[in-house]
């Protein structure tokens, strides 16, 4: 199977802060994942810029691609970028790991996201989405979508109705199967009635973790999970440290993991997706699939940032 994503092409800027006072001043809620015009993401940026840093591609979407990507799927990649230094080093980093791009350029900077990981590791995100929220229903292309089996699309592009819309339709229309990660609570709660519209009519494929599936469903997640597995065909709820559940082929499973002290939550359920798909693109069971998803979940906040280390990955291919 080949798997595409659509997403919001940005840069994350790992920054390990050694104080929570830091996201007070420059008003962050701490686990959140704040929207910032380009003066405030420049003044962040700027504020942090002696603290221990890293720089990959990012965004939710384009990880979970990642992944898929270097556990060996062919994967491709919409999204929007401009024309820097910033765009031009997610595409190379994307291109590095395999994936096929389809990258749109705008003149608007690339979008990044400064991401300041607390001391217990817990991040907080401020965002400028920049070129990224350009991306409209007419980039979408019909002959690159037709080329893939299944498009994973984000939940932070949800504000896009249009986009959404006509992305998930073009995708049935083709044969895709449709894979949804809510990505964020807030996301949800602002968009309820349009994802309940798209969820029942075009997604087979829904992620969310706690919070997100009790903002969507108004339930706790074993309840959630088996609510959402009678509108989808595949739902997953992650419950972080308690594991996950999985509705498939009209069965409930939970996954239990391992309980680990995170140097960084970032991409954690990314990774999960990435190892969920690569079993459902391999005919693994429901269970199976699951523990992929935790297995790359539980690697990654090992790590500063959303990727999995590059000598990593040989091991999780054997397995």
């Amino acid at each position: 199977m080949k798997i595409i994503g659509i997403g919001n092409a940005l840069t994350d800027l790992m920054t390990q802060i050694d104080t929570d006072e830091i996201l007070e001043m420059l008003k962050l809620p701490k686990g959140s994942m704040q929207l910032v015009d380009s003066t405030t993401s420049k003044n962040a940026s700027e504020v942090t810029k002696n603290f221990k840093q890293s720089i990959a591609s990012g965004g939710s979407a384009a990880n979970t691609i990642h992944g898929l990507a270097r556990l060996g799927i062919e994967a491709g990649f919409i999204g929007k970028t401009g024309t820097d230094d910033i765009g031009l080093f997610f595409e190379n980093d994307m291109r590095k790991a395999g994936i096929k791009t389809y990258l749109i350029h705008s003149k608007t900077p690339s979008g990044l996201a400064l991401a300041l990981v607390s001391p217990d590791g817990e991040r907080t995100f401020a965002t400028y989405l920049g070129a990224a929220v350009e991306l409209t229903a007419s980039d979408i292309d019909k002959n690159i979508l037709s080329q893939y089996d299944i498009l994973h699309i984000e939940g932070y592009l949800l504000q896009n109705y249009e986009l959404i819309s006509h992305s998930i339709e073009l995708a049935k229309e083709l044969g895709l199967l449709v894979s949804l990660d809510l990505a964020s609570y807030n996301v949800v709660e602002e968009n309820i009635n349009f994802l309940n519209e798209i969820v029942a009519t075009y997604v087979d494929i829904v992620f969310a973790n706690e919070e997100e599936s009790k903002a969507f469903t108004g339930m706790d997640p074993e309840e959630s999970v088996k609510h959402l597995g009678k509108i989808v065909d595949i739902a997953v709820v992650k419950t972080g440290p308690h594991g996950s559940f999985v509705s498939m082929n009209g069965e409930v499973v939970h996954i239990p993991t391992t309980r680990i002290v995170p140097i960084d939550t970032t991409g954690a359920g990314d990774l999960y997706a990435a190892g969920f798909l690569y079993g459902l693109a391999t005919g693994k069971t429901p269970f199976e699939c699951g523990e992929m998803g935790t297995k790359l979940a539980s690697e990654v906040i090992c790590h500063i940032g959303a990727k999995i280390p590059n000598e990593k990955w040989s091991s999780f291919r054997q397995l």
